[in-house]
């Protein structure tokens, strides 16, 4: 397919594909010659390196581990609202972390609703910050992810397969013996390995949860290393260390989530014979329920009374949170659109490699080596929105292609054709065929990485000094100054704005579906 003419000329999607490799594989080769050679760690490295390791390992499997009866629980039973739920479950992947922070902090906090409720007991309040901490917002996180995950394995199980148990006459413990555990042995060690990768490169979380020096991460020692020490030898060997973590959980991911599944089936809805522990599921899907709608409703209840009086300085990062997203945004849809196009000509290889490479490397890391490059040129403060915008671009790209390149080949191979008969030029087609069949596509990747950049505490917290910050580290300076009602009140207005900018864009792409 690649050797004769294609109705869409691939060449600006190599050339995407080539900026963002180089823009990705460019930032870490600086951070690695920027790495001290014989340096080595230092006991607050290693330190930061065997917390990252119990956090991520713990958090992935705790959220594994109530992942699999929730998935099981939703797989049975079928009840009013089951697809709300379904859907409510891709929340937290879209929810701002810092938004998320502060609901636990509701929640679970000192002086949250638990804690209240143990006061009129007699009992101490809990305590969040540390390592419980920073799991138990891993789990909040990734409970829905792996659940999401896990499900999907059981909606592929062919439908017949359930029905020839029925017959067999085999009970709940057979059907999980002979079905779900082998299917469970497939689905799960991807899953881990995702969740574990995700883990390793979350920043805000020990940022707000880490509670001191115990609780530093690989991520947050590469901040400290800027912020506090200012020394780029050690910010470099840390984000070398960070990147082959990464890359070998990423490498995992990716050869754990392969294996074969059951087979074909006549695509029927699956219907459940083993409707036992009836109970033991409704309180599994209560649990999940509860866990993911308390801190959304809290940061809700506690925003409301302040956000008629949002201090003037929220009102500006929402402005400056609004620009890095829209710049973010565009930039993603001219990266992301000629990329899929040159992969549903067949051009695999480099831009399908430089598609996945932000699944692999921090941000932070990435931020790193743009400090490193920029800063013998020019003032690396003056870039720091430019920067965000980019690099919240580049890492919403692997996404924003997993939305787009199934479409994408639809188009090329049912259309692409007539168009070539009819002498129709590349640009022609993309502007007439591909774009306005693409157009729910479109506006659902934007809205991903629209609300996605909206949230993001990442590569602003190195570059940004005192008179710029976007929202959410507005958000974070209130939190450190004990600004706790203006701090809410912010998490409530970014929980609108990035779920506004995420409906409004996706339903602005599928307006003519649904008309």
């Amino acid at each position: 397919m690649v050797g004769r003419a294609q109705p869409v000329n691939p060449w600006p999607g190599i050339g995407a594909a080539a900026l963002v490799a180089a823009l990705i594989l460019g930032t870490l080769l600086a951070v690695a010659l920027r790495a001290e050679a014989g340096r080595g760690l230092g006991p607050a490295d290693w330190a930061a390196l065997r917390f990252t390791l119990t956090q991520a390992t713990l958090s992935t499997l705790l959220s594994v581990a109530l992942a699999i009866p929730v998935a099981r629980a939703l797989a049975r039973r079928r009840f009013r609202g089951r697809s709300v739920l379904i859907a409510l479950l891709g929340a937290p992947f879209i929810l701002p972390v810092i938004v998320a922070i502060l609901g636990l902090l509701q929640v679970f906090g000192r002086s949250g609703w638990i804690s209240d409720l143990l006061g009129l007991a007699g009992l101490p309040p809990l305590r969040i910050y540390g390592l419980h901490g920073v799991v138990l917002a891993h789990v909040f996180f990734n409970l829905p992810l792996a659940t999401r995950l896990i499900l999907q394995g059981w909606q592929e199980v062919p439908s017949e397969r359930f029905r020839l148990a029925a017959q067999l006459g085999c009970d709940g413990r057979a059907i999980f013996r002979l079905i779900e555990a082998p299917m469970l042995a497939r689905v799960v060690p991807g899953a881990l390995a995702v969740i574990f990768a995700l883990c390793l490169t979350s920043f805000a979380v020990a940022l707000t949860l880490g509670g001191g020096p115990r609780a530093t991460t690989l991520e947050l020692g590469i901040y400290q290393a800027f912020t506090y020490d200012f020394d780029l030898g050690r910010a470099a060997l840390l984000s070398t260390l960070q990147l082959t973590l990464t890359v070998a959980a990423g490498y995992a991911a990716l050869r754990l989530s392969r294996g074969d599944g059951f087979g074909a089936g006549l695509d029927r809805a699956i219907r459940r014979w083993d409707g036992g522990a009836v109970w033991t599921d409704v309180a599994w899907i209560a649990l999940a329920a509860v866990l993911l709608l308390l801190p959304l409703s809290a940061v809700v209840l506690s925003g409301l009374s302040g956000l008629a009086r949002t201090p003037v300085i929220l009102v500006n990062a929402a402005l400056i949170s609004v620009a890095v997203a829209i710049a973010s945004t565009v930039l993603l849809l001219l990266l992301a659109l000629p990329m899929a196009a040159a992969i549903a000509t067949g051009r695999k290889g480099l831009v399908e490699l430089s598609g996945i490479l932000g699944l692999s490397a921090s941000p932070l890391v990435i931020g790193t080596g743009l400090f490193i490059l920029i800063r013998p040129l020019t003032d690396p403060t003056a870039w720091a929105l430019p920067v965000t915008a980019m690099v919240n671009a580049v890492m919403a790209l692997p996404f924003a292609l997993r939305i787009l390149l199934p479409a994408a080949r639809e188009n090329v191979q049912r259309f692409g054709p007539l168009a070539q008969s009819l002498d129709m030029r590349p640009f022609a087609f993309l502007r007439r065929v591909m774009i306005p069949r693409m157009r729910a596509q479109i506006g659902f990747a934007a809205g991903l990485g629209a609300a996605l950049s909206m949230g993001d505490l990442g590569v602003i917290a190195l570059f940004a000094d005192a008179e710029i910050a976007t929202l959410p580290l507005q958000i974070y300076r209130l939190m450190g100054a004990y600004q706790m009602q203006a701090a809410q009140a912010g998490a409530l207005l970014l929980l609108l704005l990035s779920m506004g900018a995420f409906w409004l864009l996706d339903r602005g792409g599928r307006w003519h579906v649904e008309a």
